[in-house]
């Protein structure tokens, strides 16, 4: 059978292509999939999802391998071994707030989609914050008042700008990630080998 490889749909994905192709790799079929989820080219089987899913695919060993953002690892931290940082992807978390507006003296209200991620953020500054769990647009957060500030993944800040808020902490610089089954690094380790050691040439630093 083929290697199985995950993708994470969007951004990740066109990055990816881009760098695979770079790898000598031809991606025109995986370019011209148009809405397809599955796509098997003479090497490899693609599969595309969001990005928890992806690693849920590879814990699971439906995927052989995944290309995720190092954001989901950190969040998630599903049981699927993290074999090395590649050379695109770069964002980073942080703490955003309404430009022009203090934080309240009392206990904050955070907003973000990185729950775990937010609450060991504060707790390792000690401080105590409430925290509401939103799936995205979290920016409209504080803007309609429902909290003082967000934790956000953010690569350029544009979208923070365009709405009026300002980072006021950053931390937890990530790029994307190429992870693995654990079962399949030991039964398709010659298979894997020749797909992982290209992608590793240009490892990321």
């Amino acid at each position: 059978m083929k290697p199985v490889i995950a993708l994470t749909k969007g951004r990740l994905e066109k990055q990816f292509l881009t760098f695979f192709a770079s790898q000598g790799y031809d991606i025109e079929p995986l370019v011209e999939k148009g809405r397809k989820l599955r796509v098997k080219t003479e090497q490899f089987e693609f599969i595309f999802a969001k990005g928890v899913d992806v690693t849920t695919y590879v814990q699971y060993g439906i995927a052989d391998l995944g290309i995720v953002g190092g954001d989901i690892l950190a969040e998630f931290q599903p049981d699927v071994y993290d074999l090395f940082p590649l050379p695109f992807g770069q964002c980073h978390m942080a703490v955003a707030k309404e430009k022009g507006k203090d934080w309240p003296d009392q206990k904050k209200t955070m907003a973000s989609k990185y729950t775990n991620i937010t609450k060991a953020f504060f707790k390792a500054k000690g401080e105590s914050v409430d925290i509401i769990k939103l799936e995205g647009s979290v920016e409209l957060a504080p803007i309609l008042g429902l909290a003082d500030g967000i934790v956000d993944i953010v690569e350029t800040g544009t979208t923070l700008k365009e709405n009026g808020l300002i980072v006021d902490e950053e931390f937890l610089y990530f790029s994307a990630r190429l992870i693995a089954n654990r079962s399949s690094l030991k039964i398709k380790r010659e298979q894997l080998r020749t797909i992982i050691d290209s992608l590793k040439q240009k490892e990321a630093l």
